[in-house]
């Protein structure tokens, strides 16, 4: 049952949201070998002001040794 979370800065419509999600469980699935209904995409939106405290500080840096893609940006 994987599950997947996006965050990411606000500005993006309900129709660009939900095309992502097709979209990326349609790749989850056929990746991993599972069926769409097993995969879950949650799109959380983080406004710019708050988005290293929310996202880098607590999800990128605790969690760098799991990252398969990597970020090209620091928070420094």
């Amino acid at each position: 049952m994987p599950h997947v979370e996006i965050q990411c800065f606000p500005g993006r419509t309900e129709e660009q949201k939900q095309l992502c999600a097709e979209k990326i469980a349609d790749v989850v699935a056929e990746t991993l070998g599972c069926k769409t209904s097993s995969v879950s995409v949650a799109i959380k939106e983080v406004v710019e002001a708050d988005w290293k405290e929310q996202v880098w500080d607590r999800c990128v840096v605790p969690d760098a040794e799991y990252l398969y893609k990597k970020p090209g940006y620091t928070c420094d």
